[in-house]
């Protein structure tokens, strides 16, 4: 499957080796700095009225960028300033783009920055190993108007999305030939305000040195299950949900949700009668049963089931997902069920898909950390699933060591049951033949597509209705590529 443009993620190490091919390639560096300064200036002049504007360069490439900037707004008839917080190192590309420029020098001081219109933070790269404070953060802080942010926020982890002491936030961000890590995950995303994306000559076949495992989460890096001719409701995949007798509203979400997913069949295995009762006055296209686990497991057809939407997280519901697992069926372990295994991450060895919020995250696996990215990739080797962590910043990440960034989340999901309604639609995804990783991508993605649909106002329940809309753009995404 053909895969759109630019959704690869890079480390700043990652991102160092991918220069280091193009220039190894025969690209000069110098000719790569031109390209980003260039970029970093047309930006100031699509998003900024002509002002008085002040550089902070550092010493490295980032700074070099810096300089060229401000010598092309200049030419542009800009009044600009450099003000640099170390010269380049004698013989780099960065000393030759500040020795092109031939403008006003000015301290490095918070002084310089508070009077200026706007501020260019070219300080510090993504890959800054070490705090940034002192001289620093202060001038950063002092800046009186709007900063564009030369890859990064300087101080901002482009890795994982943390301050490395002060990060000033950018009204612009603009960063070049992949976005990183850092540019998706929270706090990174929102400390760098707009951001924009820059070709500046580096060919894609450097991709192959480098062999990102870390993706933006988007159409193409999956495809949603289509029908045709031959299609039935079998073919479509069965989906039994085990459900609760007392929070029956998080099953009945979760089933609703498979069902405009595409599941072709749902299920609902109740603990009692009086339970199925409840759940057979709901949604008349799921099939209530009250058999009992073994009876629906000698349905050999019944391949994908759903643990934990409305589920006490206690015994019962730990030896249930159990039993799943060891009769070799596909497992979404949601909610009760990641409750039911708190402290004990093996006991979900064997699962499909896990779906943690942090804070179920942090009773199975322990705190997440820093690092978000590196701690769903932790979880994911250790039981051998796929775990989607839930949040703003969604990751995904698979036991091979794959990551996806979801990031088109609106707030507006920050409502009770719309963690079933995620659970649901992965579980439908996966009853239909897509792979654990693909699925759980795709589902966080429709998503966030269904609440950006709604507006404001959503409740869990209008996810559902909005999810073969979500799906069909999905598809026409992917058409347009």
């Amino acid at each position: 499957m053909p895969m759109p443009p630019r959704l690869e993620l890079l480390t700043p190490e990652e991102m160092g080796r991918a220069d280091a091919a193009a220039i190894g390639g025969g690209i000069p560096g110098a000719r790569l700095m031109e390209a980003a300064g260039r970029a970093v200036a047309r930006a100031a002049r699509r998003c900024f009225r002509p002002q008085r504007c002040v550089v902070l360069a550092g010493p490295g490439n980032n700074g070099g960028d810096g300089y060229v900037a401000a010598r092309l707004l200049e030419q542009a008839g800009w009044p600009v300033a450099v003000a640099a917080l170390a010269p380049p190192r004698p013989g780099s590309d960065a000393a030759g783009a500040a020795t092109a420029w031939r403008g006003p020098m000015v301290p490095f001081a918070p002084a310089e920055a508070a009077r200026a219109g706007l501020v260019i933070d070219a300080v510090f790269g993504a890959g800054l190993a070490r705090a940034v404070d002192g001289i620093a953060a202060a001038t950063l802080r002092a800046a009186g108007g709007p900063v564009l942010a030369v890859d990064v926020p300087s101080g901002l982890d482009g890795a994982t999305g943390q301050p490395r002491g002060f990060a000033r936030q950018a009204a612009l961000t603009v960063t070049f030939f992949r976005l990183k890590p850092g540019h998706l995950l929270l706090p990174g995303r929102g400390l760098c305000g707009e951001l924009v994306l820059a070709d500046i000559g580096l060919p894609d076949g450097v991709l192959a040195a480098v062999a990102p495992r870390a993706w933006r989460n988007a159409p193409g890096l999956w495809r949603p299950p289509e029908l045709d001719a031959a299609s039935h409701k079998y073919t479509r995949g069965h989906l039994t949900i085990v459900a609760g007798g007392e929070m029956t509203g998080a099953a009945r979400l979760a089933a609703g949700a498979a069902h405009r997913a595409g599941a072709g069949l749902v299920t609902l295995l109740a603990p009692d009668a009086a339970a199925a009762a409840l759940y057979r006055a709901g949604d008349p296209g799921s099939i209530v049963s009250e058999a009992g686990l073994d009876a629906l497991l000698a349905d050999d057809r019944r391949r994908t089931w759903l643990i934990g939407p409305g589920l006490a997280a206690d015994a019962a519901t730990r030896a249930a997902l159990r039993r799943l697992v060891e009769a070799g069926r596909q497992v979404v372990a949601d909610a009760g069920a990641l409750g039911a295994c708190a402290g004990a991450p093996a006991a979900l060895a064997g699962c499909a898909v896990l779906t943690p919020h942090a804070g179920e995250f942090a009773r199975v696996f322990g705190p997440v950390g820093h690092d978000k990215l590196a701690a769903a990739r932790a979880a994911a080797a250790a039981t051998g699933a796929v775990v989607l962590l839930k949040g703003a910043d969604t990751v995904i990440a698979a036991p091979d060591g794959r990551a996806a960034i979801n990031a088109n989340a609106p707030p507006t999901l920050a409502t009770g049951g719309s963690g079933d309604v995620l659970a649901g639609t992965i579980a439908a995804l996966l009853a239909q033949g897509m792979p654990p990783f693909e699925a759980a991508g795709c589902g966080a993605w429709i998503q966030g597509e269904a609440a950006a649909m709604h507006g404001p106002g959503l409740v869990a329940e209008d996810l559902i209705t909005l999810v073969p809309r979500a799906l069909e753009k999905a598809r026409l995404n992917l058409d347009a590529c």
